[in-house]
């Protein structure tokens, strides 16, 4: 098992991932980017969020949620930039909605600052989305 590192630095974050990531061509869509980071620190949260009982079924929904938002950028880049490519980006908003309602729903177990970094991480995260899937609307095949 390889041990999990929490990063709250993008930077030392972006370092310590391997050449097989950063090298392919999504690796260029700054909100993908952010998106594997979110999905990291969300892995890191969920491991606070179930020290209490009560917040089991939040991480649970959580790490889903925030795992989501890449993935389906991913799927979506992978089919090409037709139709199924909008509709992923879509997938991946709403994905990145509910993850921060997650986070909403989680803030009496985690530290403000947390819920603070994670919030502007998530706002970063919709607004690309949503400028992503309006460009691609404007220009599609």
């Amino acid at each position: 098992m390889v041990e999990h590192k929490s990063f709250e630095n993008y930077a030392a974050w972006e370092a310590s991932l391997p050449d097989f990531v950063t090298a392919d061509a999504l690796w260029q869509f700054t909100t993908y980017r952010h998106a594997l980071f979110l999905a990291d620190l969300a892995w890191h949260d969920c491991a606070q969020l179930q020290k209490d009982f009560r917040g089991k079924a939040i991480a649970a929904q959580l790490i889903r949620s925030a795992g989501s938002v890449a993935a389906n950028i991913e799927e979506g880049y992978g089919r090409g930039f037709g139709k199924d490519y909008g509709r992923f980006l879509s997938i991946a908003l709403g994905s990145a909605r509910e993850t921060r309602g997650w986070y909403f729903r989680g803030r009496i177990l985690l530290p403000e600052p947390v819920l603070q970094h994670r919030t502007t991480l998530l706002n970063n995260i919709i607004g690309g989305l949503v400028t992503a899937t309006r460009h691609h609307n404007q220009h599609k095949l």
